[in-house]
């Protein structure tokens, strides 16, 4: 049976500081953010303080709040905490769950990059064999963006963009059809 949800066992009511040296980045994250927002969020951090913890797993890999970490870096933040950063542990189940939980972060504030979430959701689906319903349900999609994204998944590795050239370019055989219409 599931534990019972109370503010107690909250991951929030069990923050934690943690050398930033120990965390590490995932590797699947599609949320980027541009310098000048780099900047705002250092300039945030060295005026309000920290105001929300890194989200991890027991691992110390980051599951949230990978730019909060970088920035982390910066020896004016450092010097605030002595080079410590707030945590907030939590469990996922399985892999896959963990990503989910990335993005269900990254959505309800950031933006994403297209390609990156598109080779997310194949993988997902294609690795993980997480069903498509599960992914609505799991990153807040609608039915049409899963098979949208999961449909552009991998499209770089594709071809080249000479590889569509006879789609765009009629044949001598097609010229010659259409001059005999005319």
């Amino acid at each position: 049976m599931a534990q019972k949800i109370t503010i107690k066992n909250q991951p929030v009511s069990k923050i934690e500081w943690i050398d930033r040296n120990q965390l590490f980045a995932n590797s699947y994250n599609p949320n980027h953010v541009a310098p000048a927002e780099l900047a705002l969020l250092k300039l945030s951090i060295l005026t309000d303080g920290w105001t929300q913890p890194i989200v991890v797993r027991s691992d110390l890999e980051i599951v949230d709040g990978y730019h909060r970490w970088l920035v982390s870096a910066d020896p004016e933040i450092m010097a605030l905490t002595d080079g410590k950063i707030p945590v907030a542990f939590i469990s996922c189940q399985s892999e896959a769950d963990q990503r989910m939980s990335t993005i269900r972060h990254n959505r309800a504030r950031g933006s994403h990059g297209v390609l990156k979430m598109a080779d997310l959701v194949r993988e997902l689906v294609d690795l993980f064999k997480i069903p498509p319903a599960k992914l609505q349900k799991g990153m807040g999609m609608e039915n049409e963006e899963v098979d949208r994204l999961y449909d552009s998944g991998g499209m770089i590795e594709r071809g080249s963009k000479n590889d569509f050239n006879k789609g765009w370019i009629p044949d001598e055989e097609t010229i010659g059809a259409e001059k005999k219409k005319t």
